[in-house]
């Protein structure tokens, strides 16, 4: 157990002088590996990991998601998802930044990534919220907040490489986000509520949409909705795989943006090669994680925690809330994937020691990684947003954000203490 501690503490090190993190995990569990067997083992274990992660199977859902992300965006989708949310929310106080993280809701349910979320929906909804007078504080704070639903909400790749890392049901992951996902929109709503009541000027009102304008908003975001259903409702009803569904999900995204007229030679290139660079970045880090995960398990690391925390005469929700201030501090300074592909494998050994279901562990920890990247003083969403909004300061994104990490705060309380939140779709599934 010393060395994967001693392994740990290198790894962090590594990080904190700006190696590729990545990189770091790969070298360390190299060494790490090669220091508890030898070295001739240590060459093995990278060649067989890099093989193995290549070729298989399961992990070929993650490129598809990507790929229909990737198309949908190139659709336009995201512009239509804000004008439709502002058809019917733009009107009440703080509207427009209701209807930001209502759009960044629906984005993120087909996009699968915080960052890119925060980044393009920046774009569309920041010029309409100052046309309007929305303070810069609450207008960058709801598409930074907004922009973290998009690792929870499926198909969502995080959760893709949690079932498969912990060997979880990954359909029954998808549909163990769904609710919290949508808890989380709602909480974000509400907390807008609240700040726009303590202080009006925050979020004046915005135009009525009469009921013709809102139908003709609706019909942009159709197409899209239905391709959703498909995927889910295969999936959820059992008539395929994640697999299969992330392959009819490209297929169906690929469409999607070629009869909107999108898809041209250029962009199907562009699509293309975007979602070859985020597969290959989400490969190497798995490759590292892996490497990493297989020293410090010969290390006796997860059975070694797994004993200890069984050991005390303490309630397993203090353990629980223990790894979820460790998570939170670890949010601070890595990003969500490489957090989660280090930890978990430390972690759900411990969980599944002391009774907890791992498809509720795998909700809880993709919540609170969604907390840490608005976290202070490195919370990712928000320097993607300070780098599409130079004018606005880091400080105001922060001071904006901090209504939805409170409501954050309160979602993670209610998935720890009220489980079915997120097991009763699954449980529901055959």
């Amino acid at each position: 157990m010393e060395a994967s501690l001693i392994g740990f503490v290198v790894l962090l090190g590594l990080v904190f002088i700006r190696i590729p993190i990545a990189i770091a995990m790969a070298v360390v569990g190299f060494v790490g590996f090669g220091y508890m067997v030898n070295f001739n083992a240590s060459f093995s274990m990278t060649s067989q990991v890099a093989l193995e992660t290549g070729m298989e199977y399961s992990l070929s859902v993650i490129p598809l998601f990507i790929l229909m992300g990737n198309f949908v965006t190139e659709a336009g989708l995201s512009k239509q998802l804000y004008a439709a949310s502002n058809a019917f929310l733009g009107h009440r106080r703080g509207g427009l930044a209701m209807a930001t993280v209502v759009a960044c809701g629906g984005f993120s349910a087909i996009c699968g990534s915080s960052l890119a979320t925060a980044a393009t929906m920046a774009k569309v909804a920041m010029p309409s919220m100052r046309k309007y007078g929305y303070a810069d504080s609450l207008a960058s704070g709801s598409i930074a907040a907004g922009g973290t639903l998009g690792i929870l909400i499926p198909p969502s790749v995080i959760l893709v490489l949690y079932g498969i890392i912990t060997e979880s049901d990954i359909g029954k992951l998808f549909m163990a986000g769904i609710l919290p996902g949508l808890l989380g929109v709602l909480c974000y709503l509400g907390a807008v509520s609240v700040a726009t009541r303590i202080n009006p000027a925050l979020g004046p009102r915005g135009e009525r949409t009469p009921w013709t304008g809102r139908i003709q908003a609706l019909k942009g975001v159709w197409g899209v909705l239905t391709l959703f259903v498909l995927v889910m409702g295969g999936i959820y009803g059992g008539f395929f795989t994640p697999t299969e569904a992330a392959g009819i999900g490209a297929a169906g995204g690929f469409f999607f943006a070629f009869f909107k007229g999108r898809l041209t030679k250029t962009h199907l290139i562009e699509v293309l090669t975007a979602s070859v660079k985020t597969t290959a970045m989400i490969f190497t880090v798995l490759i590292g994680a892996t490497m990493f995960s297989n020293f410090i398990n010969i290390a006796g690391l997860p059975d070694a925690l797994a004993d200890w925390a069984t050991s005390f005469d303490i309630s397993p929700l203090a353990i629980v809330a223990l790894v979820v201030l460790i998570y939170l501090i670890l949010g601070c300074v890595l990003e969500s994937l490489s957090m989660i592909l280090l930890t978990v494998p430390i972690f759900y050994p411990m969980m599944a020691a002391l009774g907890f279901d791992l498809i509720w562990f795998g909700i809880l920890v993709v919540v609170v990684t969604e907390i840490s990247l608005i976290t202070p003083p490195i919370g990712l969403n928000v320097f993607v947003l300070k780098a599409v909004l130079p004018d606005v300061t880091t400080k105001t994104i922060f001071k904006g954000v901090t209504p939805f990490w409170i409501a954050d705060i309160i979602r993670l309380a209610l998935v720890v203490f009220i489980p079915a939140i997120s097991l009763y779709l699954p449980s529901l599934m055959g």
